[in-house]
């Protein structure tokens, strides 16, 4: 396609900063470099109408982790990088109320559940020691001295079946994951940025200290430093890059008369996590029931694992209520090996940013601090 003089010296002339995906990722990481540099020239492509991936298709948690899946990160980590990523996930909640309207993304403080069955090993007081110990680390990070409490009793109270804890979080809640990224893209917007929706990267080459970009449908793109922020697709696009793709799969219910709990819930160390979304249930998660099916950036739903996150509802959520499932939907998160999230310059001049691990909600914001650091090298 040849490309008007008009075009060429607009819409396609050279960048400073090209960012892949339009995402959460992409979204902070733009606000942070035009923080640091008012005068940069930034612009965003997304191969998506609106961003694909994870952004809109999460679960809309605002959380920062439940208890046994700190233990477990405590384990494999050390408790020094645990500690870290959970004040990097809080101070990104923090970031998000500070720079938003509650009522503009749907923002509800409330609360964070995790649920524990016959299956965990702990006995009460062996649990009642673990929690204090979580709670005398996070105090340095939340300020509260009880950030977990075990609320055994709500189990009755939300008419659930089959679990024997229920540790209560007060400090997370949840968000309307569509609204949030609006509002963080009319922010964009509103500083000059540029964002093209429905084109996708398909590679680049570097031409002394130039970087051309290249496209599915676009005019060849040339910019000074190139950012990834695709997530789970970053892979395909640079050999350094060791991402694997997981789908996570969600079902929301019709509305249900007098729903009985209200907040977001984790269980089985997030692998299913479910909240009320109004009167209706939202429900997603159980990758660990078909793991090598569900590494995949394959957009659709499954057979497999939608029928488990039915069940899960029925036999432990919803048991004895009348309900439809109205939708159905899956998105592709981003993993590294370690779980932590990758930050990186995987060759000179290109940058990614990924793998939040299913965590961007809360790790972007302040992830996008350092990618912009890292990047105008400050």
């Amino acid at each position: 396609m040849h490309i008007s003089f008009w075009e060429k010296e607009s819409f396609y002339n050279h960048k400073q900063v090209i960012i892949i995906g339009a995402g959460l990722a992409g979204l902070w990481s733009a606000l942070e470099l035009r923080k640091l540099d008012s005068t940069l020239n930034i612009f965003l492509l997304d191969k998506g109408v609106i961003p694909q991936g994870a952004s809109t298709r999460n679960a809309g948690f605002a959380c920062f982790g439940s208890p046994t899946e700190l233990l477990h990160d405590a384990e494999i980590w050390g408790e020094d990088e645990m500690w870290g990523i959970v004040e990097m996930r809080y101070k990104g909640l923090e970031k998000i109320k500070a720079h938003f309207k509650a009522d503009a993304i749907d923002f509800e403080n409330c609360g964070g559940y995790e649920l524990l069955d016959e299956t965990f090993g702990y006995t009460p007081e062996a649990l009642d020691e673990k929690l204090a110990w979580l709670n005398k680390g996070l105090e340095k990070i939340t300020g509260e001295k009880q950030t977990y409490t075990r609320a055994d009793d709500k189990i009755n109270q939300f008419k659930f079946n089959s679990f024997k804890h229920i540790i209560e979080n007060k400090l997370e809640g949840s968000l309307h994951s569509g609204k949030f990224v609006q509002a963080l893209t009319k922010k964009v917007l509103s500083l000059g940025i540029e964002i093209i929706s429905s084109v996708e990267v398909t590679g680049w080459a570097k031409q002394n200290d130039v970087i051309k970009v290249y496209t599915n449908n676009a005019p060849k793109l040339t910019c000074d430093k190139l950012l990834i922020c695709n997530n789970g697709f970053a892979a395909s696009l640079n050999k350094n890059i060791n991402i694997t793709p997981g789908r996570g799969q969600v079902i929301v219910t019709s509305p249900i008369t007098n729903l009985p709990f209200k907040g977001t819930f984790h269980f089985d160390e997030g692998f299913y996590y479910f909240r009320n979304l109004g009167n209706r249930v939202l429900i997603g998660g159980a990758r660990n029931k078909a793991f090598e099916q569900e590494t995949s950036t394959d957009m659709e739903v499954t057979d497999v694992i939608q029928k488990e996150l039915e069940l899960f509802l029925q036999e432990k959520i919803l048991s004895g209520q009348t309900y439809t499932i109205d939708y159905r939907w899956s998105g592709i998160m981003g993993f590294t090996e370690t779980k932590l999230p990758m930050l990186k310059e995987a060759e000179p001049g290109v940058f990614a940013l990924i793998a939040c691990n299913g965590m961007g909600v809360a790790l972007t914001p302040i992830m996008a601090e350092k990618a912009a650091a890292l990047i105008l090298n400050q």
